[in-house]
């Protein structure tokens, strides 16, 4: 059974300014439509980039440290054993950086199971996912302003 004393950290991001570790407990625990994640986040690193969900609902609790928390009201720092909720939508954008020199670490409790979209604001992405129990499934990045008409290369058929 997973734990959050020992996980196992099944996703790790490690691109510059980018570098954390991610434990998916839910999934490892079995669960098919609850997120729940433990996140390990080295002094000077973001735990991901600014961006909202339209299909999911966040909240996060801090463990260990003071990461700064970006929302659309500016930055703030967190204490330790903080929660704090994002909503679906722009209101909820939200980022996680760790600007101390210690190793922060929350969980992220996340509604989860069914397809989302994600919103990327500083660079202009947009992200589809199926978000299967399994972990797989679609999962496509697009830059916006790279968005077709409805018909681009639709073919009307033969009659």
């Amino acid at each position: 059974m997973p734990s959050i004393e020992d996980p196992l950290f099944d996703e790790p991001r490690e691109r510059a300014g980018f570098i954390a570790r991610r434990a998916r407990v839910s999934q490892q625990a079995g669960s098919q439509r609850l997120g729940l994640s433990l996140w390990e986040v080295p002094a000077g690193q973001a735990a991901y980039p600014y961006h909202w969900h339209v299909g999911e609902e966040e909240m996060l609790v801090v463990l260990e440290g003071r990461p700064s928390l970006r929302t659309p009201e500016g930055w703030r720092e967190l204490a330790q054993g903080e929660v704090v909720s994002f909503l679906r939508g722009q209101d909820g954008a939200h980022q996680i950086v760790n600007r101390t020199q210690e190793t922060v670490r929350f969980l992220s409790l996340s509604t989860n199971g069914e397809p989302d979209i994600v919103l990327y604001p500083d660079s202009g992405k947009i992200s589809a996912a199926e978000r299967r129990p399994d972990g797989g499934g679609l999962r496509e990045i697009f830059l916006l302003d790279q968005a077709v008409d409805y018909y681009v290369g639709e073919q009307p058929p033969e009659s």
